[in-house]
């Protein structure tokens, strides 16, 4: 017999020897238990994966309507700073415009003022004037007396 013969018979003896104690039913379990945590592994993976894209989706949405408020806020701002620069326009207007008024009033305050002070001078002159031509003219006693009736009562005309 030769050496190849006994090597057979001996991997022959070990393969029954395998097989009578069950060796191919664990393979397979061990196999088996394995190929089910590859599937469970497979779908904890594809749980976490549409979980993953749910909450992508999600802060997705959250990011819209983020970006929606902000623009809104800034519309809203922008509307409020035009409307508070229109009310601030206007209420410069209306300042500048009384101011305006109060300078004309007081121009034209002073005007009639200066006219009423030139009208004083002017007739406090003639006053003057008639007194020394009517001193000049009536001389005497009596004349004087007429002179100062005269002056009193155009004084009081004038004033």
């Amino acid at each position: 017999m030769d050496a190849e013969f006994f090597v057979a018979l001996g991997f022959v003896l070990f393969v029954m020897l395998l097989g009578y104690l069950g060796v191919h039913s664990k393979l397979g379990a061990a196999l088996d238990g394995r190929i089910d945590k590859i599937k469970s592994e497979l779908a904890e993976a594809a749980r976490l994966r549409a979980e993953a894209q749910a909450l992508m989706q999600s802060f997705a949405a959250k990011t819209a309507e983020a970006e929606a408020q902000a623009a809104s806020i800034v519309a809203q701002a922008k509307a409020e700073a035009e409307a508070m620069s229109k009310e601030a326009q206007a209420r410069i207007e209306e300042y500048v415009a009384r101011r305006t008024k109060q300078a004309q009033d007081k121009i034209a305050q002073a005007e009639a003022q200066a006219t009423a002070d030139v009208r004083s001078a002017a007739a406090d002159a003639a006053v003057k004037a008639a007194e020394t031509v009517l001193k000049s003219s009536a001389g005497g006693p009596d004349g004087s007396i007429f002179v100062d009736q005269g002056i009193a009562s155009v004084k009081a005309l004038v004033n």
